[in-house]
């Protein structure tokens, strides 16, 4: 766990700096870590990236009934829409979660309205604007 908590603070860290920190020779935390990946519970490294550097200063969730009958046109639809970064099908009073990043409030609009709107099968939305984000650690991380 302390391995996996490390990791997730700190993807690029070396080896020989993690096994300093964590007091492990580096040769059985090198075979720990690809142990790991071999069973899949580290699905892959990656980067975290400021979005507002690269113009994106809105943040919505988007919930949405649709027709059952569009399921798979709709979820294809959305697939091709690039200010769509995830979709979830969802219990509750939505069908679909859709995560939306725009520039700014009149570009989420008009994605909301002319291109989510607009696909055939959308019954209704409703638009949640992240106005402020905390992440938190996984439980199962925390030492």
């Amino acid at each position: 766990m302390k391995l996996l908590y490390e990791l997730t603070t700190d993807g690029s860290i070396s080896v020989p700096t993690l096994s300093k920190k964590l007091g492990i020779n580096a040769s059985v935390l090198y075979s720990r870590i690809k142990r790991l990946m071999k069973k899949k519970l580290i699905k892959k490294f990656t980067i975290e990236i400021d979005d507002s550097l690269l113009g994106i200063g809105v943040k919505a969730s988007v919930g949405i009934n649709r027709d059952p009958k569009f399921k798979d046109s709709i979820h294809k639809k959305f697939m091709e829409t690039a200010e769509v970064v995830s979709i979830s099908e969802v219990t509750g009073r939505f069908d679909i979660m859709i995560k939306v990043y725009a520039k700014n409030l009149e570009a989420l609009h008009s994605v909301v309205i002319e291109k989510i709107g607009k696909i055939e099968g959308i019954q209704n939305t409703e638009t949640f604007v992240e106005l402020q984000k905390t992440d938190k650690e996984p439980v199962y991380l925390i030492q």
